[in-house]
């Protein structure tokens, strides 16, 4: 089996290279990325590429149509990944995040390739109404990000064939440890809040919903969905990908932890503005399609697993929402120097 991840040198890249691995130990990994984020490691072990048969640097925009020779199945992690990102590289967000994934998919099914599996995501489904989100609601998305997920899938239904099967993986809002752990995402600040400074500060007022999923469970979804049958769910077909016990408000998920990090104190924004990006989730589809790659992760496990992933690595740095562990700050700095250009293309400058 060969496997063609694109933008695996990120947060997800590596959790999910370990685990095809050790579910097809005889598999071809091949890695595409663009590099933005291969300087941000979190472990202490081996790189984490070392996994990978074959490592490609290059950009999304401009994918090689020749890397799709003889590939099974695709899946395709490239992307601006947070709303922060998307907000001030909107026109760019687009480019890699829509246009240059249908680019891909189009290339990838006039090379042969079998299943294309695409990182959705549930914030598509935007405000929140009295109701779990199945994947026939309404959508309202409300950031550059959500909007790209939606085009993207869109696009990709009239792509499908009993040839070309495509499945678009609705994820909920990530966390858990990686080797490249982003801390820009809520239950991962909360921890590293309370790890470092004895504090978990939320940004908003508590109240907006958020359906939760481990990096590692996300992974096993991909391994279903890089195989997933004609038979289980058609050419095409879009996935909420979680739980439904892993439905917490904001501020439910900081007390959590409270609550297994002892001497830790919670403050709250009451004077944030209104967070309309605030839904519950409904995933009986996914259960339903996939009973062998439910979640294996809850609440509890996925605090436990990130408290003992930072303390591994003597993480201290309470200033970390200043660090390389938030992407649009290094974003940010290789702009600044002059590394990165407004398109975000490489300027090919030597890094001083």
């Amino acid at each position: 089996m060969k496997i063609l991840i694109t933008g695996n040198m990120g947060y997800i890249g590596p959790i999910l290279v370990n685990h095809l691995k050790t579910v097809y130990p005889d598999s071809t990994i091949i890695g595409f990325d663009i590099g933005f984020f291969a300087q941000c490691i979190t472990s202490k072990g081996a790189f984490p590429e070392v996994n990978v048969d074959q490592q490609v640097f290059g950009d999304v925009r401009n994918f090689p149509e020749k890397l799709l020779e003889g590939v099974d199945t695709v899946i395709n992690l490239a992307a601006i990944s947070n709303d922060p990102m998307g907000k001030k590289f909107e026109e760019i967000t687009l480019d890699i995040n829509y246009r240059s994934c249908i680019n891909l998919a189009k290339m990838a099914r006039k090379a042969g390739v079998r299943n294309f599996v695409f990182a959705s995501s549930c914030s598509m489904y935007g405000a929140a109404d009295d109701f779990p989100k199945t994947e026939d609601a309404s959508l309202n998305p409300l950031t550059a990000y959500a909007k790209s997920k939606v085009l993207s899938e869109n696009d990709l239904q009239g792509l499908a064939s009993d040839d070309f099967i495509v499945t678009c993986l609705r994820f909920s809002t990530a966390c858990g440890f990686s080797s490249r752990l982003r801390l820009d995402l809520v239950l991962n600040d909360f921890v590293a809040g309370a790890i470092t400074s004895g504090e978990i500060s939320i940004l908003s007022d508590g109240t907006p919903w958020r359906a939760m999923v481990h990096v590692k469970d996300m992974a096993r979804a991909m391994e279903w969905a890089s195989t997933r049958k004609l038979s289980n769910g058609g050419s095409f077909t879009a996935v909420n990908i979680g739980t439904n016990i892993w439905n917490h408000q904001v501020k439910t998920m900081a007390l959590a932890v409270q609550q297994l990090i002892p001497n830790i104190s919670v403050t709250i924004n009451k004077d944030a503005p209104s967070d309309k990006r605030s839904y519950k989730v409904n995933f009986e589809k996914f259960e339903k399609m996939a009973p062998d790659h439910q979640p294996q992760y809850d609440l509890e496990k996925a605090i436990k697993d990130l408290e003992s992933g930072l303390k591994n690595i003597g993480f201290s740095n309470q200033e970390f929402r200043n660090s390389n562990l938030i992407r649009l700050k290094v974003l940010n700095d290789f702009q600044e120097q002059g590394l990165l250009n407004e398109s975000l293309n490489w300027t090919n400058k030597t890094l001083q």
